[in-house]
């Protein structure tokens, strides 16, 4: 059974950071590429960061110079830093492993960032 579970969401205020965590399981981590993305109410799920199976990354351009994507394969988990948040990063958060037509999903997370 896939599972992916992030962690690390929370409250913080306008400029703070939060580190969050995608653990994944009954995948073959290595191989998939792992994404970030996020939702707010009434909005369509939007991509904010992903890192490919050869280690590239691309991020969102709302995003770019204040968050960070990296990955663990020994540990099967993929990681989004986020510095100098501001409110209107205020979504849920979800990881995504995608990997030919294979496409997985986490439970998401929430993260507050208040002004």
């Amino acid at each position: 059974q896939v599972q992916l579970v992030e962690f690390g969401g929370g409250l913080v205020q306008a400029g703070g950071s939060l580190r969050l965590s995608c653990a994944a399981s009954g995948i073959i981590f290595s191989i998939y590429d792992m994404y970030w993305y996020r939702q707010t109410p009434g909005k369509e799920r939007e991509l904010v960061a992903g890192i490919f199976n050869s280690g590239n990354t691309n991020y969102a351009d709302s995003v770019k110079g204040r968050f960070t994507i990296s990955r663990d394969n020994a540990r099967n988990t993929v990681y989004l830093q986020m510095n100098s948040l501001k409110p209107e990063d205020t979504a849920v958060y979800y990881c995504a492993g995608f990997r030919a037509s294979s496409k997985y999903w986490g439970q998401g997370t929430q993260v507050t960032v208040s002004s």
